[in-house]
């Protein structure tokens, strides 16, 4: 398969996580922020999805809301994050079954239709939101039902996966500079639950753990659980089973890649909850980043011609 196609398809996948992560973390501070807006601020989420030079800043959720999704100079509102997936959808159609080109396409059309912004002041912002959510909903179903397996799918899988190991480990990044911030155990609580709302795993932490919010529980299973498909361990496993297809298939060089992927996944396996602790959770997550980024540009290195 061309680098170009490959990489397209990678990055079609990439911005289709990002849009719907950050639709999630939207959805679940608005509500956390009606409830709590001292302890639910919008700050760090404009500021860990705008640049440096972005000037913005507000504490209206209905301004924050139209900003993370319509705004034009913000590179990672819904807007251009889908704008992308689908020039990214178009180049490759050959490769994607009809039905994945048709979700982007349409969801594409839902953004830009000029009624959209206006409906965010006029209705309730979860049902908006909650629309929006639908289309990544649809985009992962067909994507599992009508998706050819071979090459392609695989390489869009590589993509999903190394984009949800870098959500994942920001949103709990965002949530650990909260944490820190108070030494009330009852507002740290919150914050996590919080984090397990944005993640999707708030009610498969509850079956296993009741209703008490505790710090080495919820790192436990956002990091290590093996069936949580948002834990780090989980998206990390995938991502090895799905480069190693390629490998198999002669799509893509082996280079190191198997050897960064194995000591990931082994380093996330096998750290204790005291290890964790003692090193920082913060520390923890920046080797993670560091060892996906490092797995990201050997893949580009070994095989692409061109990053997105």
């Amino acid at each position: 398969m061309l680098s170009r196609v490959a990489n397209n398809l990678i990055w079609l996948n990439r911005y289709m996580e990002r849009g719907n992560g950050i639709v999630s973390l939207l959805k679940v501070n608005f509500s956390a922020n009606q409830d709590s807006p001292e302890l639910f601020s919008w700050t760090p989420i404009i500021k860990n999805y705008t640049t440096k030079e972005s000037t913005f800043t507000t504490e209206d959720p209905i301004e924050c809301i139209d900003y993370m999704v319509f705004n034009p100079d913000n590179s990672n509102s819904i807007l251009n994050i889908v704008t992308k997936a689908r020039e990214n959808a178009r180049s490759v159609q050959e490769h994607i079954s009809r039905e994945l080109w048709l979700c982007i396409n349409n969801y594409f059309l839902f953004l830009t239709d000029k009624e959209l912004s206006k409906n965010l002041k006029e209705e309730d912002p979860i049902v908006f939101l909650d629309r929006l959510k639908s289309f990544h909903l649809l985009y992962y179903g067909n994507m599992d039902i009508t998706q050819e397996r071979g090459a392609s799918y695989y390489f869009m899988n590589v993509g999903k996966y190394l984009e949800r190991v870098i959500q994942i480990t920001d949103f709990t990044a965002l949530k650990l500079t909260e944490i820190s911030k108070t030494s009330d155990s009852l507002e740290q609580s919150f914050y996590w639950k919080n984090l397990l709302l944005s993640i999707g795993g708030y009610q498969l932490y509850l079956k296993k753990h009741k209703s008490t919010f505790q710090e080495d529980h919820v790192i436990t299973m956002v990091f290590q659980d093996k069936l949580f498909p948002r834990s780090i361990y989980y998206c990390v496993n995938k991502l090895n089973r799905h480069i190693n297809l390629l490998i198999e298939n002669d799509e893509l060089e082996k280079n190191n890649l198997e050897f960064l992927l194995g000591k990931l996944e082994s380093t996330i396996k096998y750290t204790t909850i005291d290890s964790i602790n003692q090193q920082g959770l913060d520390n923890f997550i920046k080797e993670i980043k560091e060892d996906i980024k490092s797995i990201s540009l050997s893949i580009n290195t070994v095989y692409f011609s061109h990053a997105n």
